[in-house]
């Protein structure tokens, strides 16, 4: 088989210390691998982003934010319980302006949580920037299990004048990467500056080195920024299992490409400038988008595993971090520069001492270094 193809030759070794545990403060001195042609790159950092660009090019951004989705309840007979909330289901009602009181999540510990099990969130106070706030005891019935997640369908109970989503952003945590051993104290570090999006359960991270003035700054040069949505779910941290690769399958995210970022791309494109995507899961929106040959405005779930031999038809360069061993997002960038060029990439940061990970640093690729399937 192709290796270009098999699980076991997208494994690498990584030094732990090497795995970010806080953001760069401020968010844009986070280190930039510049991925170039003809094998070539460079080092700077990411507020050099301007001089990599031209006047004309479009970055395509994810704007969803991330849930508060991590929660810490118990079962009546006192066992704790954690739950994860990976994304809303339907349902016959809809409250709280279409957000769902009905959730798929991942719970631990689940042998103990089957169907017709209650979960209790009990009561909390929370310090927030508007003073002291209370959360309500809230309960959840275990309604059916997931074969796909190996999760929970969680039906929530709120009193009558709450909201889930209010509610969750007193009571729920932040849910940052187990490979975060150092939580962060602000909650904001873990979200983009532009995410205005409320529904992702991990952050789309090469958006997490904006800053405002980095953006007003690309702006006034020229470099037109555009939104999609993707939320960010269990389909993109999910590690793939399978030794041949073509036979993974993504779990579907929810994503969005609105009419007006379709038509600030053909317009860009018309222009001769070219498409930045900031992070996979831009790539996934705008390529998932563009499915049937063309791209057309899109909403809905995608399921779009790209790795080397994908076809690309919008995304022409990628602002990316420093991805896990053995993953989906590792072989969405390999199908972009190639397999062997990336890992060479890699070992090249992890001696350069590169921060890997949501926290660490960031690659441009940059469109004359994409290969041509």
């Amino acid at each position: 088989m192709n290796c270009d193809l098999v699980l076991a030759d997208y494994d690498y070794t990584l030094p732990t210390e090497h795995i970010a545990q806080t953001p760069a403060v401020p968010r844009d001195q986070a280190r930039l691998l510049v991925v170039k042609g003809n094998l070539q790159q460079a080092h700077g950092i990411f507020r050099d982003l301007p001089n990599w660009l031209k006047s004309g090019d479009l970055l395509v951004l994810n704007n969803t934010r991330v849930l508060p989705a991590r929660l810490h309840g118990y079962k009546a007979s006192g066992l704790p319980v954690e739950v994860l909330l990976l994304e809303p289901q339907p349902e016959e009602e809809k409250r709280d302006h279409d957000f769902s009181h009905r959730w798929l999540a991942l719970v631990k510990p689940g042998r103990r949580l089957k169907p017709g099990t209650q979960i209790w969130f009990g009561q909390s106070s929370v310090q927030s920037d508007s003073g002291l706030k209370s959360a309500p005891a809230v309960t959840a019935d275990v309604l059916a299990t997931d074969s796909a997640t190996s999760g929970r369908i969680l039906q929530f109970k709120l009193p009558p004048d709450q909201s889930l989503r209010d509610w969750l952003e007193i009571y729920g945590q932040m849910p940052l990467p187990p490979y975060i051993t150092n939580p962060t104290s602000d909650p904001d570090q873990y979200q983009t500056v532009y995410g205005d999006r409320l529904g992702a359960i991990a952050a789309p991270t090469a958006g997490l080195h904006f800053t405002p003035e980095l953006l007003q700054i690309l702006q006034a040069q020229g470099i037109q920024q555009a939104f999609v949505t993707l939320h960010v779910g269990v389909g993109t941290f999910r590690p793939v299992e399978v030794e041949d690769i073509t036979t993974h399958q993504m779990h579907s995210e929810w994503a969005e490409v609105p009419l007006a970022t379709v038509e600030q791309i053909r317009k860009t494109q018309a222009a001769g400038g070219r498409i930045i995507a900031v992070g996979t899961t831009a790539v996934r929106a705008l390529e998932g988008a563009a499915q049937a040959g063309q791209l057309q405005p899109f909403q809905g779930k995608t399921n779009l595993f790209i790795y080397p031999g994908y076809k690309w038809r919008v995304v022409e360069g990628l602002i990316t971090n420093f991805h896990l061993p053995k993953s989906s997002l590792l072989m969405l960038v390999s199908g972009l520069i190639g397999r062997s060029r990336l890992l060479d990439l890699y070992d090249l940061a992890i001696a350069a001492d590169y921060r890997f990970y949501s926290f660490g640093d960031a690659m441009l690729i940059l469109p004359e270094a994409r290969i041509e399937n």
